[in-house]
């Protein structure tokens, strides 16, 4: 178990589409913009879980064409939103106009997002605890990971609003907004060129 729980952090700590995107979130639109992004991740999070869990995951991504486009609507989807955080505060009137990030954005991110499937097929699939019985060890997972998940996405998201909170010059904001986006294109380039390389 103690395993497990170790396993989980790591794999959660480490920034992926999720938590840069809710970091910037929060320093681009503030604490309740991003508390309602939070869960809409969290919800999309668990929807992903449920599909590893019941095997829909690995059904619908044993389809080599069905998975290079999700692969291609998650990347559009991530550039969109790097876009979005990058441009917040902008005073190009089309930009401004976006709406800001909400719930339905979160649980797009994560059903589409590539990391929350390599992560919950891994912590699910791995790590058995409760040999006599596979329901309890399940609820157990989803239990730790929901609790760990929580925990590690407020201070990513405290870290982004602490940003916002600071009052920096509006070139300084501008520019940390843009090198969180960037963050995000890379771990979507990262993404991307680990699911292309194994074709």
């Amino acid at each position: 178990m103690l395993q497990f729980v170790i396993s989980v952090f790591l794999l959660l700590i480490t920034p992926g589409p999720g938590v840069l995107s809710l970091a910037g979130v929060g320093a681009a639109f503030g604490r309740e913009r991003g508390l309602s992004y939070l869960l809409g991740l969290l919800i999309g999070t668990n929807l992903v879980a449920l599909a590893v869990v019941t095997g829909l995951a690995a059904i619908v991504l044993s389809v080599p064409w069905l998975r290079y486009v999700l692969l291609l609507a998650s990347i559009s989807y991530l550039l969109w939103l790097a876009f979005r955080i990058a441009m917040s505060g902008s005073k190009v009137g089309f930009i401004e106009a976006h709406k800001k990030p909400g719930i339905m954005d979160g649980i797009i991110l994560q059903t589409i997002n590539p990391k929350a499937y390599v992560v919950n097929t891994a912590l699910f699939t791995g790590f058995p605890f409760a040999n006599q019985s596979l329901i309890v060890e399940t609820m157990t997972k989803f239990l730790v990971i929901n609790v760990i998940w929580i925990v590690i996405h407020l201070l990513w998201l405290a870290a982004g609003v602490k940003l916002q909170s600071l009052a920096l010059k509006s070139e300084t904001q501008r520019a940390i907004n843009i090198a969180m986006a960037l963050a995000m294109l890379f771990v979507v380039a990262l993404a991307a060129y680990s699911a292309l390389s194994l074709k």
